[in-house]
Parts: structure tokens; C-alpha cells; sequence
């Protein structure tokens, strides 16, 4: 198992962020909010998971071990692949799942995409005796929270990461306004591919 990576980071996609080690470049796939905190060029170390499938090895990265670790419990409900596993990290922190499956609570776990109302109960039971109790914030991520600030701030914030400038991660986070606004709960991943093709357009 690889645990971590560690090193510069190299390159910065929209889900992908690739660490060079020792010479090597690893890809890794991210949450938006874990890519938002890394820089082109500046050193990063990631907790990760490798996930084995015959036909490929992908790795996963995250801000720390607790991350990984509910990342991989998560997968232990039926029907909870690595990526609906990580979008529920993308929109909730670890100890805001732990939360909501130990308080029964349907409705957050609806906020994930793909994550229907029969799914948010069969999860409910799945998970009550696997995550464990919370152990510090419930805070969900901004992603989760009502409101535009929210989903606007994560996404300029992710595109500065991405190596735009300031004002180039403005002009995008306008133009993907209305699709967000539109939308009860804007989903950040979403919002971030629609603003890199407005900004490829404009180059």
C-alpha cells in the first residue's frame, strides 16, 4: 500500500494533482477542496489510497490519514465505490459524516451527489457501527453550506491553485454563475470543470 506521496507538486487538473517522487510523476486523484490547498512547483504531502481494479491502480489523495481512513470505511458499504466515497469527502469532513451517521441525519447525506434518499438510509445502516463517533469540528465543508459565498470562494480559491491569476479565477467564477445558481446545491466539482473551459475559451 502507498500511504502518502510527497514532493513538489508538478501538475494541477480539475480532479488530479501529480506529486513528483523521486524523479517520478504520481498522479493522484483529489476532492476540490484538497487540490484548492496545493501550488505548481510548491512541496505537498498527501495521505493516500491505492484503489486496485483489474484493469487499472488508481491512487487517491487526501489532506490527512483521518481522511483516507473514513475514505476506505466508507467503501466497506455495499454499493460505495471510491469515487461516490470521495465526493462524500469532497462535501463532507470526516467527523461531519461521522456526525450524520451517528445522528440518523438522511438529509446530509442527500447533499452528496448520486446519494439518493433510499441510499442515505441503507448507508445510515451500513455505517452507524463503522465510522465511530465524531472526534473534533462536525463543520461540513463549504461546499455543503447554503448560500453563494460559499461555492464562490472554493472555487476562485481552486482556481488561483490551478495557477490562474486573480482576476482570471473572477471572470470564471462569474461565468459559471447561473449554472450554479440555478442549482439548490452547487456542486463545487462541477463548477470548477464548466470554469476551465470558459477559461480555455478566452486563451
Amino acid at each position: 500500500m502507498i500511504a502518502f506521496v510527497s514532493g513538489p507538486v508538478a501538475a494541477l487538473a480539475p480532479d488530479t494533482a501529480v506529486i513528483e517522487v523521486g524523479g517520478i510523476g504520481m498522479a493522484v486523484h483529489c476532492a476540490p477542496g484538497t487540490l484548492a490547498a496545493l501550488r505548481l512547483g510548491e512541496p505537498a504531502r498527501l495521505a493516500t489510497s491505492l484503489v486496485v481494479r483489474e484493469d487499472s491502480l488508481t491512487l487517491y489523495g487526501f489532506a490527512d490519514d483521518d481522511e483516507r481512513q473514513v475514505f476506505e470505511l466508507l467503501q466497506t458499504a455495499s454499493g460505495v465505490g471510491p469515487r461516490l466515497a470521495q465526493a462524500m469527502l469532497a462535501v463532507h469532513t470526516p467527523d461531519a459524516l461521522r456526525a450524520a451517521v451517528a445522528t440518523g441525519d438522511e438529509k446530509a447525506l442527500t447533499l452528496v451527489p448520486g446519494i439518493g434518499k433510499k441510499g442515505a438510509q441503507r448507508l445510515l445502516l451500513e455505517l452507524k457501527d463503522r465510522l465511530g463517533a465524531p472526534v473534533g469540528t462536525l463543520a461540513a465543508r463549504p461546499a455543503a453550506a447554503a448560500g453563494p459565498a460559499s461555492w464562490r470562494e472554493q472555487l476562485h480559491t481552486a482556481l488561483i491553485g490551478l495557477g490562474y491569476q486573480p482576476r482570471e479565477a473572477e471572470e470564471a467564477v462569474a461565468a459559471v454563475a447561473p449554472q450554479a445558481e440555478a442549482s439548490a446545491e452547487p456542486h463545487v466539482g462541477a463548477l470548477l470543470r464548466a470554469a476551465l473551459q470558459t477559461l480555455n475559451r478566452t486563451r
